[in-house]
């Protein structure tokens, strides 16, 4: 099922943007990218709570049509895919960097609720554990 490429007419540069992140999980495939170079599917998913194995593989498509995501096929028994940034891709999570820290500030002062990430996940997107007594770490902090 190939959808139309997407090419307007926008409003504006915004309209262009929101037009290739709009989906709850595409900025969020970005940030699991860019926090780990290349992924394989059970990786982002992992990485990613509530997202379906339907709508991660949705946005990964979409993501690749529109040249932000590579995805590599290795010819191998069972196949293994792995995904990763394009460059184009990395220049969108750099402009989105903004708009994550003007969330993180919104979340802070609104006391919004945020996702825990426990365990492994946790120690491996933001390192090691804090001390007792210290506040837990949250993805909202990195």
């Amino acid at each position: 099922m190939s959808r139309a490429p997407r090419i307007g007419p926008y409003i504006c540069g915004i309209d262009a943007a929101l037009d290739v992140v709009s989906g709850k999980w595409k900025g969020l495939i970005l940030w699991e990218l860019d926090a780990h170079g290349v992924r394989r599917f059970a990786q982002l998913r992992r990485g990613l709570p509530g997202v379906s194995e339907k709508m991660l593989t949705q946005h990964l498509r979409e993501m690749e049509e529109d040249g932000l995501v590579h995805r590599e096929v290795y010819a191998e028994v069972p196949p293994r895919v792995e995904y990763s940034l394009t460059q184009h891709g990395r220049t969108l999570n750099q402009a989105l960097g903004p708009l994550g820290a003007w969330g993180a500030e919104r979340i802070r002062r609104e006391h919004s609720a945020t996702v825990e990430l426990a365990g492994a996940a946790l120690t491996e997107r933001l390192g090691p554990q804090p001390s007792a007594g210290a506040a837990p770490l949250r993805a909202v902090d990195r």
